[in-house]
């Protein structure tokens, strides 16, 4: 069914339907009436490509998601999902593009073919080459995360820094005096990753304020990694008695080593860190942790984008998130020691 036949049925010309369902001239109240009824009574829905066309929307947005290793890891399944039904809330479908750079072929077609009205732009680095080719572009844009200079964009953001900090101040007022930090992998700390500096960031000053005794690790985003991790930590300082971890992924293999070497969580060894609560709730014990807001930051972006898409002249605008570290059973007093 096309619109030569609705206008047939109907009694009109074709560019009267036409302009009944794009809106982009007026059309008389009875017309449109009559126009109706006989889509609905035949089910039309119109072709996604043509009605682009004609309003010069795709009603879609992109989300470019780069998985930093080899698979996309359980925090960033839960962004993807966030962003998906928070898109549908404004009847806007999601394209996922998996790319890195703005030199990536995905990411030209992306912009170039104008395949979306705007995207969501994941994994951000400090100095970020596609948020600043979508600024010269003016295509509209929203960062999960920030840049090194992020006073003008568009972004929603946990304070990876703030966070880091919360997490060493609550091990040393339980009287931790040795800690380690597990960051995320090697490669990402060297390509930038705001997430990866800004918590390593946080986790050194804060220590420092606390006079504690630190060594920090990058680890890989799986559960094996995460026990070499361990195991390295309790190797170079069997006196080490806590951890701080920004890598949800290897979560479970830090646990794993935590037990393989006899450290009893949390009566020998307390663990914390900065983890969706979804995967926090999953270990055994449930671990002590700044969760992350996964479906506030998607429903955040989608909102964000949507309002630029329809303001292109808007000044930019961003929410910086620092949730309260929600205690669980994965941290209590370090050995021998009493808190009052």
């Amino acid at each position: 069914m096309n619109i030569g036949e609705i206008a047939k049925r109907a009694g009109v010309s074709r560019s009267t339907v036409s302009y009944a369902l794009s809106g982009k001239r007026s059309v008389s109240e009875e017309t449109r009436r009559k126009i109706q009824q006989v889509i609905d009574e035949l089910g039309y829905r119109p072709n996604a490509s043509a009605r682009a066309l004609a309003n010069g929307r795709t009603s879609t947005i992109g989300l470019v998601f780069p998985p930093a290793g080899n698979h996309y890891t359980g925090m960033q399944l839960d962004f993807i999902g966030s962003v998906v039904e928070a898109a549908a809330v404004h009847d806007y479908d999601v394209l996922l593009s998996p790319s890195g750079v703005d030199s990536d072929r995905s990411f030209q077609r992306l912009l170039g073919e104008r395949r979306v009205d705007g995207a969501i732009l994941m994994e951000i680095r400090l100095e970020d080459d596609r948020v600043e080719h979508m600024a010269e572009l003016d295509f509209p844009s929203v960062a999960i995360g920030r840049t090194a200079h992020p006073e003008n964009g568009w972004w929603v953001s946990l304070d990876h820094t703030a966070l880091a900090a919360a997490c060493v101040h609550h091990l040393a007022d339980l009287g931790h005096r040795r800690v380690a930090f597990v960051n995320r992998p090697e490669q990402l700390l060297q390509a930038g990753y705001e997430s990866a500096h800004r918590g390593l960031d946080g986790f050194t000053k804060a220590a420092a304020e606390r006079g504690l005794t630190v060594r920090t690790y990058c680890c890989g985003d799986d559960a094996a990694s995460g026990q070499a991790c361990l195991e390295q930590i309790l190797h170079d300082d069997p006196a080490t008695t806590a951890l701080v971890t920004l890598n949800e992924a290897a979560l479970g293999g830090l646990y794993r080593g935590l037990a393989r070497a006899g450290r009893h969580v949390p009566r020998d060894f307390s663990v914390t860190g900065i983890v969706a609560s979804r995967w926090a709730e999953t270990v055994t014990p449930q671990l002590t942790a700044a969760d992350v807001p996964a479906e506030e930051m998607g429903r955040r972006a989608v909102d964000l984008l949507v309002e630029r898409i329809e303001q292109p002249a808007a000044p930019g605008r961003h929410h910086l998130l620092t949730p309260p570290i929600s205690l669980r059973a994965s941290t209590g007093p370090a050995t021998g020691t009493s808190i009052r």
